[in-house]
């Protein structure tokens, strides 16, 4: 495939401008350790809720995306889209309570809600197993995405992508800081965007795929279209749909779908200028992330369906592309190299900037784990604020080579997805309750991160999972893998939660009475504050979570009947389109009122 002069400058002047972007706020970032990770918490609701849409529309999402409708069809997406309903409780419930906190980090909320050397350890330890582990993983699963796509569209060796695409980003990272990345963000979404839609168009009506009716109709297709799994097919719909919504939404931790907020959600939530801004920027970032964003990847996806039924016809058109590389997500990638100039140029500076997007959001979040969390913390608790800003710098670069490095050795964007569900499955559900429930400790999180850690690597690398889940054989034969971690190690962590020590009363007093948690969950704190005369609520205290479930029940409907309407529109199936439209409708006008109600609450 040939670029024009077109297409090379149009990627030029991208990264120009971008690089540019992270030089111009250099000299501000590096003021201070909060203006390099929080831009001085002043930033608007928009402009954060565009940075965090920006930052999830990686270059592995619609290859992933790809890897699931090509494989399970569209409701193969719900492994993911199930997510919208902690990403509601997060806007409703839990977004004020983070920007209410303070902290710099959510690894320093530990330290805010429990004492002792077990929150020390835990805060120190998660910001390298976060910060690096985690941070390393996900990034490595961007930049593979990258390396396919350089392979397979430019013909680019994987060594050759990793430097071109690494070596700017983590330039404008290190000197922007987090103001250079969502400055950066607010560009890369609408190219990002613009060349996602453009190619869904142009490439659904080529003569090879013939239009969208013709995609419906083609053998290869047709069984892939459904929204929802079948539902005479018990399996399926047991481990494509209930498991999502009934269990898996709470109880995984998932980076960008945190229950409870957290992560680079939680870092943009603490830089807002307020409360509402921090509800408004991650309201605005679920309905773009769930309800429109996925639209013209799935498009694509079933469009490449008709083109290259099966991996093997992929190798065929591409027999350069490494045998390790290969597998159903490269389909997407496969399908853009049809693109005509121009747009193939806009289509690939959109793909450079949905990487840039997410790396330079992972760097920034990543080091500032390292040096708020572990730096600061362990090696030198006197640390000046250039010395931070510095620690900060060096540690993207460190980040982003280890990305590199351990890219090259990966295959496949579906398989690093389900590694990282499984090393958080079981903990999700602390995350949602630490803040409403006293009994909650450091042990529990301790536990329960090292015993869903340790399962996920057992069924991974041992005989063990086909001992459990074998069909003939297996204790477990109608279990996912999944479920079994979430329910083991939710035992693990409840237990430990009952035979290990409360925190002490200083430590949950403080917390109360700094954030106003209210609720059931915290009625034998009150009442022994009271009795000792210690006055930790607020006269004028109501307890929000009730008005904000309801909140968030109304957003969940809005939100997916808008996908479902989208759908439907886009099928041509008009009377499902217009009474989903209809809920959709009704929903946002009854979510306005009840969010209303709750801004006049805050600040």
């Amino acid at each position: 495939m040939e670029l024009s002069t077109l297409d090379y400058s149009l990627i030029i002047v991208f990264f120009a401008i971008v690089l540019g972007i992270g030089i111009y706020v250099s000299k501000k970032s590096g003021k201070s350790s909060t203006e390099y990770f929080l831009s001085g918490r002043t930033m608007p609701w928009w402009l954060l809720g565009l940075s965090m849409v920006a930052t999830t529309f990686s270059t592995d999402t619609p290859n992933l995306v790809t890897d699931l409708v090509r494989t399970n069809g569209v409701s193969g997406n719900w492994g993911w889209w199930c997510f919208l309903l902690t990403g509601m409780l997060t806007v409703f419930v839990y977004a004020k309570l983070w920007r209410k906190s303070n902290v710099k980090t959510d690894l320093e909320f530990y330290e805010l809600r429990y004492g002792g050397k077990a929150a020390s350890f835990l805060r120190k330890f998660r910001a390298i197993y976060l910060g690096v582990f985690f941070n390393v993983i996900t990034m490595a699963s961007v930049t593979l995405a990258a390396i396919k796509i350089g392979g397979v569209m430019l013909g680019l060796e994987p060594w050759e992508t990793v430097v071109a695409g690494g070596l700017i980003t983590v330039i404008f990272s290190a000197l922007g800081g987090f103001k250079g990345v969502v400055y950066s963000d607010f560009l890369l979404f609408f190219v990002a965007m613009a060349g996602a839609i453009g190619a869904a168009y142009y490439l659904v009506n080529i003569p090879e795929v013939g239009g969208i009716q013709a995609i419906m109709e083609n053998e290869n297709v047709k069984d892939k279209l459904s929204i929802l799994p079948d539902f005479s097919d018990k399996k399926a719909l047991i481990t494509m749909l209930v498991i999502p919504l009934a269990v898996q939404w709470w109880s995984s931790w998932y980076p960008g779908g945190e229950p409870g907020g957290g992560g680079y959600i939680a870092q943009r939530m603490l830089a807002a200028k307020n409360e509402n801004h921090a509800m408004g920027a991650t309201f605005f970032f679920n309905i773009m992330h769930y309800a429109l964003r996925p639209w013209p990847w799935i498009l694509v996806a079933l469009a490449s369906l008709v083109i290259y039924p099966d991996v093997a016809s992929i190798q065929e058109a591409f027999p350069n592309v490494a045998e390790s590389k290969l597998g159903q997500d490269l389909a997407y990638s496969a399908m853009l190299t049809k693109l005509p100039s121009g747009l193939l140029g806009l289509v690939l500076a959109s793909l450079v900037a949905a990487y840039m997007s997410t790396i330079s959001t992972q760097l920034n979040w990543g080091s500032s784990y390292i040096v708020y969390d572990f730096y600061k913390q362990q090696i030198n608790p006197g640390a000046t604020e250039k010395q931070m800003v510095n620690v900060g710098r060096l540690s993207t670069v460190i980040l982003m080579v280890l990305s590199a490095f351990l890219a090259l050795a990966l295959q496949n964007a579906m398989g690093v997805f389900n590694l990282l569900l499984s090393f958080g499955a079981g903990t999700g559900l602390i995350f949602i309750l630490r803040w409403f429930w006293w009994r909650i400790n450091a042990w529990s999180e301790i536990t329960a991160m090292f015993s869903s850690g340790i399962l996920a690597i057992l069924l991974e690398t041992t005989s063990l999972k086909g001992m459990l889940f074998n069909a003939e054989t297996g204790i477990f034969p109608e279990w996912g893998e999944l479920p079994f971690i979430m329910m083991v190690t939710s035992i693990i962590w409840l237990t430990a939660t009952f035979v290990t020590q409360p925190e002490t009363k200083d430590v949950l007093r403080s917390f109360y009475k700094k954030i106003q948690p209210g609720g059931p969950g915290w009625a034998k704190i009150i009442e022994e504050a009271k009795q000792d005369n210690v006055e930790i609520v607020e006269s004028d205290q109501k307890w929000s979570v009730p008005s904000g479930i309801t909140a968030m029940l109304l957003g969940v409907v809005l939100i997916y009947t808008i996908m479902f309407a989208t759908g439907y529109w886009i099928y041509g199936k008009t009377n499902l389109a217009l009474i989903l439209t209809g809920v959709a409708a009704v929903s946002g006008f009854l979510l306005i009122r009840a969010w209303n109600k709750m801004k006049d609450n805050l600040l």
